[in-house]
């Protein structure tokens, strides 16, 4: 431990010499050409939960040029984004590859007007230190989150003060833009938006007719039923007994989302599920968003699917444990969480199945 703690103040002592200048109560940025956005850290949740960023800068810039430095794990939800005018993948393991190398440095030394590195759940040392290597003109990121000091902060001339413990309740669509508000970049508008194209939708309409094989006069309603954190996965038997509810009372086929990561999910669910639904698996985000938006409810886990499906119009009921959903959960008319304590499994399938009962009721089946 003590090894340990040396080490990072080496560290953090050597990249000092690097730092930059506080630039104070100076929040006038000009008339930017060129911003960068890294945001190679978080999950997919947590950065589809950011898309109000990228809105609002292109609200207040439409002209400027927007790249976004995103991760292998969490770029997919943005690859057709209309918001972004170039989107780069920051792979650390690919660092070794001269080629890559070169190219990420191409990239950072692009003259930027600015540099921002936002913040959701943490503060990453990697993303400030691509922001400081970013030939910008300015820089702007956090001096602290919820209290505790960001101790690469020198590496920003604008630094912000971030602490969310006075709104626990405050919504993450929300709180992406504490970083940039006192800036005077803002927007009403703070749902996330998957963009997907033609090719998506018509992708999307195939598998609906072939392989759903959705009947007119029947509800088509989607399920993704993995997680990333197994403490925000509802029971198995629980999903199946809401499917075994939704197809009982309502003419209905029912599709299930999901990855390599749910492998262990979906293979428990097609050997013990007796109703035939159908797998929308290993797809592209895009792909899934198109799929979505054609149904006509969604119903989820806590998890990143769960933002997919909310920056969608189509109803949806999301199943929260130990997250706060007044944070996380997807926001806008007809989406409805669902939480009774910190374990996910006290939510009943009748709790579910209620909210169900509702928005199905709300929606004519006009396929």
């Amino acid at each position: 431990m003590a090894g340990n703690i040396f080490f990072n103040r080496l560290i953090y002592g050597f990249f000092k010499k690097y730092s930059i200048p506080e630039i104070k109560n100076n929040y006038d940025l000009g008339d930017p050409g060129k911003i960068i956005v890294i945001r190679q850290h978080n999950q997919l949740g947590d950065l589809l939960a950011g898309i109000p960023l990228f809105r609002a800068i292109k609200e207040k810039y439409p002209k400027v040029h927007l790249t976004v430095i995103a991760s292998p794990s969490n770029y997919q939800g943005l690859s057709k984004n209309k918001f972004i005018d170039r989107l780069f993948i920051f792979d650390k393991k690919k660092l070794i590859n001269p080629t890559y190398f070169n190219e990420l440095q191409k990239l950072l030394k692009e003259n930027y007007d600015i540099a921002i590195v936002p913040v959701t759940v943490s503060i990453s040392f990697t993303s400030n230190i691509l922001a400081r290597f970013a030939n910008a003109k300015i820089r702007i990121g956090p001096k602290s989150l919820d209290g505790k000091g960001n101790k690469s902060y020198f590496f920003f001339d604008r630094r912000v003060n971030i602490d969310w413990r006075k709104f626990p309740d405050q919504n993450i669509y929300e709180r992406s833009l504490d970083l940039v508000r006192p800036f005077g970049i803002t927007t009403k508008n703070l749902k996330p938006e998957i963009s997907f194209d033609e090719d998506d939708l018509k992708k999307a309409t195939e598998y609906i007719s072939t392989e759903i094989k959705l009947n007119k006069g029947e509800y088509l309603i989607g399920m993704h039923i993995g997680a990333g954190k197994p403490q925000n996965r509802w029971s198995l038997f629980k999903f199946m007994d809401l499917i075994e509810r939704i197809n009982n009372k309502y003419p209905s086929k029912i599709y299930i989302t999901g990855s390599v990561g749910d492998n262990e999910e979906i293979s428990f669910i097609k050997g013990k599920l007796k109703i035939p639904v159908v797998y929308f698996l290993d797809q592209a985000i895009s792909e899934i968003a198109a799929l979505i938006s054609k149904s006509d409810l969604f119903i989820s886990n806590d998890t990143g699917i769960m933002h997919v499906a909310g920056a969608t119009n189509v109803p949806q009921v999301s199943i929260f444990g130990p997250t706060n959903p007044f944070q996380w959960a997807p926001i806008g008319e007809n989406k409805i969480f669902v939480r009774k304590s910190d374990l996910i499994d006290d939510v009943s399938v009748e709790d579910v199945f209620e909210v169900c009962n509702i928005l199905l009721g709300k929606i004519p089946v006009i396929h």
